[in-house]
């Protein structure tokens, strides 16, 4: 048998490739839509992908599960757990507590464990050439390494009311009657590593098994008291902000995320064209550099989307693909650093790219507005927005700053003021530079503070280390 872990550390999202190496077929689990990873995987091994399934409705990526059965000719398996209101409305063969999809000896037994999600399944996979036993668990959103999968999500991003603690009571109940009673030496594998949102305190570590999150998960103690509500109330309290873009995420994927086929390679496009386009409004561009470039100089109403890893995380926060018609212009070096951009964006359904160009000359530029940390008290601000998570603004803020993380931002414009001019600052300066962008391309006029709230809590505290 054959598992291989397909990582991607912009959405610190894994996926999973089992093949059985005796007849060369395999399965691949929660896939994204730039499918090439996967087929040149299964190729390398002299394999072919026979099926397709995901452990459940994802809300922070779209799954590539009917890219990679039309490229392929895979079957789809789904989950038919969770209910009326958490069915798919697309074909595929349903899979419910116990069924299995068998790929050579291998068996992968559907196990329904909800509390993420209503309709969650974890896979049990049993290498039948070595053992008839099972001995590794994909565990989805469920369990992950130090963490459980959030059950306030849909509460966060998809409309529901209160569904968090519902979900928490059926989180408890699936790791008492089902991980729980599970061998300690099965290995288990998430779907999630740190930085993902769908936790609270996910571990790096790729792997870990049954037994060491029996014994030394933050759960652990109340699953061996049976406290109901302790584990409740801890596993509710400080769970990050949810990004806005997940309500999308989980429509498109329970309807079923379009289908890409044949993806044109994008070329570079003439500069004279970008300019009537921008001037008419009809392509939005993505302005590549990171903050400290931006801020010498950038397109007129562009976006800032850094190059680098989370070029999806932060597409997602300023281009809604629903509202916004725009193709895109992407600044990248050359060809492949812009298809790999798009590779990216296409992971969270940002699938309209025009083509790229390698430099911002000749089009029309400005330079954004930067306030420096001792000017802040004598300036007239509308607001002083700080696009944080609320964990970290209750941790420290700038006084009389109002929170509202960059990931909701475009979509809560009405919590912001109808005129006047915002101070806007993250951390260091990266999140805030690329939620800034959308909002002066939005109509506001922005002002970002300059290096953030860490440069000005370090003139803060030097300031009363002076007066003291």
């Amino acid at each position: 048998m054959l598992i291989e872990r397909i990582y991607d550390e912009d959405l610190a999202q894994a996926s999973y490739l089992i093949g059985c190496q005796a007849n060369g077929t395999a399965v691949v689990v929660d896939g994204r839509r730039d499918i090439a990873v996967y087929q040149e995987l299964a190729e390398k091994n002299g394999m072919k992908i026979v099926a397709v399934t995901e452990t459940h409705i994802h809300a922070d990526y779209l799954s590539g599960t009917r890219e990679l059965a039309a490229a392929t000719g895979a079957k789809i398996y789904v989950s038919g757990e969770g209910g009326p209101d958490w069915q798919y409305e697309f074909d595929g063969e349903r899979l419910y507590d116990g069924d299995a999809i068998a790929v050579g000896n291998i068996s992968i037994q559907a196990l329904h464990t909800p509390g993420h999600t209503p309709e969650h399944l974890s896979f049990l996979v049993t290498d039948g050439a070595f053992s008839d036993q099972p001995g590794y668990l994909l565990s989805g959103d469920f369990v992950f390494s130090g963490d459980l999968g959030r059950p306030d999500l849909l509460d966060e991003a998809a409309g529901g009311i209160d569904t968090r603690f519902e979900g928490a009571k059926q989180l408890f109940a699936s790791l008492r009657d089902k991980f729980l009673t599970l061998p300690d030496y099965i290995q288990v594998h998430p779907a999630h590593g740190a930085g993902s949102a769908c936790g609270k305190a996910l571990g790096a570590v790729p792997s870990s098994t049954v037994g060491y999150e029996r014994l030394y998960a933050w759960w652990g103690p109340y699953l061996a008291a049976n406290d109901e509500q302790g584990f409740i109330t801890e596993l509710l309290d400080g769970q990050p902000d949810a990004h806005a873009y997940f309500g999308r995420m989980k429509r498109e994927n329970r309807e079923g995320p379009a289908l890409l086929g044949e993806r044109t390679p994008l070329t570079v496009l003439d500069t004279a064209d970008v300019v009537k386009d921008l001037s008419a409004d009809k392509v939005t561009f993505i302005d590549t550099r990171p903050n400290g470039e931006v801020h010498k100089g950038t397109v007129v109403r562009s976006l800032n989307v850094p190059a680098g890893k989370s070029v999806a995380s932060y597409g997602a926060w300023v281009v809604n693909p629903e509202t916004d018609q725009n193709p895109l212009v992407l600044l990248a070096k050359d060809q492949e650093a812009a298809q790999d951009m798009w590779d990216h964006l296409v992971r969270v359904g940002i699938d309209n790219v025009a083509g790229y160009v390698t430099s911002i000359n000749g089009l029309p530029t400005f330079t954004p507005k930067l306030i420096q940390p001792e000017e802040l008290d004598g300036f007239e601000a509308a607001m002083v927005l700080d696009v944080r998570n609320r964990s970290e603004h209750s941790a420290g803020h700038v006084p009389g700053s109002y929170q509202l993380s960059g990931g909701r931002a475009m979509w809560h414009l009405d919590e912001l003021p109808a005129g006047g001019t915002i101070v806007s600052y993250c951390q260091s300066g990266v999140r805030n530079s690329v939620a800034a962008s959308a909002l002066r391309r939005a109509g506001y006029d922005v002002v970002e503070l300059d290096g953030s709230y860490a440069a000005w809590d370090a003139w803060h505290n030097s300031r009363q280390s002076t007066k003291a």
